[in-house]
């Protein structure tokens, strides 16, 4: 295990330098994909974005048609015509553009490049009454942000007496075939392109999830685009914040979470110095755990701080909170996994079935933690991003339907034992224990996984931290339930009342719950923990 977690510390300290987070810098090497899906943000008025496409050298042999496209949606929903048309052009429907219009993706950007003409042409459909376009964030008029602050000064006044709002600025182009200009550079007998452009948000009806896509469209007569290169940088920024809207609220989140949880690691600490009851080692990982948790968030949050501040993070913040993040994932499977086996509560030696559980649970979480970091700091529109989300889920689904099968069993021993070992009423209280304890996860994993996932694509964009607090929550209420169910307490079903030992005991199992639990006959009845510890323990 600490082979494993040692070598994926490595690749962490590897991949994070190489970072920019949210001023992005993505090259496209020989890239045959129809569309590359650059980035998705969430603009409040005065937000810009910036592109500058750098070096775009033309494909030997028939040339197809290149572009981008911007469009502006409600929520984080996977945008339905691409999920349609990903075999088409986009390009070569601008026509029909109209027929890709829905209530939920109510405006689409065209910026189609004219190589022939040197000229970037541009065109709208949908609620697009003004666009405010710039070849760079440099040409935005100086008294813009002045003058849209006057505006939502008046707009506001205006709704609060029931007046109708007036929020269009006369200052912005006019979305109706507009064009900007494509500069050409010829170096050892090959031609490159470059050319750029700014989206100013110039009103609350231009508000939104801002998505950018890059179009590599084949001709007719082929049926595979050729390979490209390119490198795109992408400016975002949020009035100032480089953080999208609906991440703006984030690290004021991680702040307060990790104060909970450290508070909540100080209050179990106390519980278990001052507990006159049998103290296990599996309390003491639990108490790591949420230790390992609170660290995680607060570094979380100061990253996050600077991404908002600077546009890109603090190696050094970035490397401590994937550190203590991968981590935290591994002590969360391996405390889970524990508790489900009753180990150090009532068997010293976890069976070989539980070994080989450890032996692929931690091995996959590692890679399911490694993987969410890659996907956190790999540009959106890199080839191997999709890859990597494809195999966390993957993986990650795999961990959770790992960590069931120790509950599973014991519940199963248990049931079998209850009626076999004199010993009934002990039983069932575990089982019942037990069965909570199942359900428990059932729900925690339910609920981070698929009910956040259905959160995300349909809160409105500039509320999407909300499914991070759920998830953070979630992930409390977790944790103090089963610190409350499995605390070291005389009233705890692990803490039962067993027989007289004046009898020569019977072992009952060597597997699972039940590994080390005798049975004897009845004679007198003490009040004495199931097992306690040797001294040399």
């Amino acid at each position: 295990m600490i082979a494993v977690v040692a070598k994926s510390l490595l690749a962490i300290l590897v991949i994070i330098p190489n970072v920019t987070s949210r001023i992005h810098k993505l090259p496209l090497m020989d890239d045959e994909r129809h569309y590359v899906d650059l980035t998705t943000f969430g603009f409040f008025q005065g937000g810009i974005l910036e592109v500058h496409m750098i070096n775009f050298m033309l494909p030997s042999g028939p040339v197809g048609e290149y572009g981008f496209t911007l469009d502006r949606t409600v929520n984080d929903a996977i945008n339905p015509y691409l999920e349609v048309h990903s075999d088409t052009c986009i390009l070569k429907g601008v026509e029909k553009s109209s027929t890709l219009l829905s209530p939920h993706h109510p405006a689409i950007v065209f910026l189609k490049m004219d190589f022939k003409n040197l000229r970037l042409n541009i065109t709208c459909e949908g609620e697009v009454t003004a666009l405010h376009l710039y070849q760079n964030r440099s040409m935005i008029p100086i008294d813009r942000t002045k003058r849209q602050s006057q505006y939502m000064f008046v707009n506001r006044r205006r709704r609060s007496i029931g007046a109708s709002v007036d929020v269009e600025d006369t200052l912005g182009p006019q979305c109706s075939h507009a064009v900007l200009p494509i500069t050409k550079e010829t170096r050892k007998g090959f031609d490159y392109y470059n050319t750029s452009f700014a989206m100013y948000v110039a009103s609350e009806k231009e508000e939104g999830l801002y998505n950018l896509y890059f179009h590599n469209c084949p001709r007719e007569d082929s049926e595979n685009p050729p390979p490209i290169n390119v490198m795109i940088e992408i400016y975002e920024s949020n009035d100032g914040n480089f953080l999208s809207a609906g991440e703006m609220p984030l690290p004021a989140l991680y702040s307060m979470m990790s104060l909970i949880f450290l508070l909540s690691a100080g209050f179990w600490t106390f519980i278990l110095k001052t507990s006159r009851h049998k103290v296990y080692r599996i309390h003491i990982i639990m108490c790591v755990l949420v230790y390992l948790k609170a660290m995680s968030l607060a570094f979380h949050g100061i990253n996050y701080h600077f991404i908002q501040t600077r546009g890109e993070h603090v190696t050094a913040w970035a490397i401590l909170y994937y550190i203590t993040h991968l981590l935290k994932g591994a002590v969360l499977f391996v405390t889970i996994v524990l508790v489900g086996t009753g180990w150090n509560f009532i068997k010293h030696i976890l069976a070989d079935r539980d070994k080989k559980i450890f032996m692929i649970v931690i091995p996959l979480q590692v890679v399911a933690n490694v993987a969410e970091i890659i996907i956190a700091e790999s540009e959106e529109g890199a080839a191997e991003h999709n890859a990597w989300r494809i195999l966390f889920i993957f993986v990650d689904m795999l961990c959770c339907g790992a960590i069931m099968f120790p509950v599973v069993w014991s519940i199963h021993h248990l049931e079998d034992s209850s009626t076999t070992d004199g010993k009934a009423a002990v039983n069932l209280r575990k089982l019942k224990l037990f069965r909570h304890f199942y359900v428990m996860i059932l729900c925690y994993i339910y609920f981070t996984r698929i009910i956040i996932t259905i959160l995300e694509n349909t809160v409105p964009f500039q509320y999407s931290w909300i499914d991070e607090m759920f998830r953070e929550m979630a992930t409390f209420v977790f944790f103090v339930t089963t610190g409350y169910k499995f605390r070291p307490a005389a009233a705890n079903p692990y803490f039962t009342p067993t027989h007289a030992d004046d009898i020569e005991p019977k072992v009952l199992s060597d597997i699972g719950v039940l590994d080390g639990v005798t049975n004897r006959e009845k004679k007198r009845e003490d009040m004495q923990p199931l097992m306690q510890e040797n001294n040399s323990d």
